[in-house]
């Protein structure tokens, strides 16, 4: 490429907005330490206690009542922003986001302490990230999951998933579903379907970057009436009403494109982007996430 552009060679990656690239025998570590850094001084908690999980199972939220004292909607948007831009190298505190970006349009002195509350989960976790490990495994799975009608502001649920490329996290994603369920077996097939879909673009990148095969992406879900009503058409008489849409899942099947299996819900890695859990079971899902401490890798 030097002989048809003009080009500077700076030698080995190690920054890149705001991610910090280790280099180890594993593999690569990416962090964004010093952005959380940064980040806690912007908003004054670089000398906060740290907490255990980023968002308590406590506490519940809504919009602002009329009679609940406002907060900064600047700083806040500006807070939940920064955040955002972190879950890049921490699926750890997407979940927790997602849930109080909701909120930016017109946030509460409650939605500000909780997202204060992530500041203080990260600053006890601030050399934590993902390693994309070195492996002859490179086979795609994925893990999804819901939260059936979790939002108490429309009872919608929320979907969760993550992907591996072999054992390394490579996408994860928390979302609020665009339709309310009535029923937890509908919740967990639209979070099928919305994990399908980014199985499917996820084989096709892979494909195009390798020159290899297209991956059959084996999905993962712990919901056996979901399975069934994913994989058999005839299962359809209480799931009329479920939009055509969310069919499409099923001749992704049929086209072997996804391969479904069951999980029990103790191995389901999407459990964490789905809703607050309890400090035992979250730092648990959190290592089966593959969020590790970055203290601990040597460099080479």
């Amino acid at each position: 490429m030097k002989n048809a552009y003009e080009m500077t060679d700076l030698g080995t990656l190690k920054h890149f907005l705001g991610f910090q690239i280790k280099y180890c025998e594993a593999g690569i570590f990416l962090s964004q330490e010093l952005y959380t850094t940064t980040l806690l001084k912007k908003h004054q908690m670089q000398d906060c206690n740290p907490t255990v999980t980023p968002m308590s199972v406590a506490e519940k939220f809504r919009g602002k009542g009329n009679e609940e004292e406002s907060a900064d909607e600047e700083e806040y948007r500006s807070l939940i922003g920064s955040l955002i831009y972190l879950t890049n190298s921490r699926p750890d505190i997407e979940n927790a986001v997602n849930v109080l970006a909701r909120y930016v349009s017109n946030p509460s002195k409650t939605h500000f302490g909780a997202a204060k509350r992530i500041l203080r989960y990260l600053k006890g976790t601030s050399t934590y990230g993902i390693l994309l490990k070195h492996e002859e495994n490179t086979k795609l799975i994925g893990y999804c999951d819901s939260d059936w009608a979790g939002s108490l502001d429309d009872r919608r649920s929320t979907s969760g998933h993550v992907f591996f490329l072999g054992s390394s996290p490579i996408s994860w994603s928390s979302r609020k579903q665009h339709t309310i369920a009535l029923s937890t077996t509908e919740a967990e097939f639209m979070a099928l379907n919305t994990a399908a879909c980014e199985a499917i673009w996820l084989a096709r990148l892979k494909k195009n970057l390798t020159g290899g095969e297209e991956d059959e992406v084996k999905l993962m879900c712990d919901n056996t009436s979901a399975l069934a009503l994913a994989k058999n058409p005839v299962f359809h008489a209480r799931s009329k009403h479920i939009e055509i849409r969310f069919h499409f899942i099923r001749e992704a099947v049929e086209k072997k494109l996804i391969h479904l299996e069951h999980c029990p819900t103790e191995t389901q890695k999407a459990d964490i982007l789905t809703k607050p859990l309890h400090r035992k079971h979250f730092v648990e899902m959190r290592d089966m996430l593959g969020v590790i401490d970055g203290a601990d890798l040597g460099g080479v």
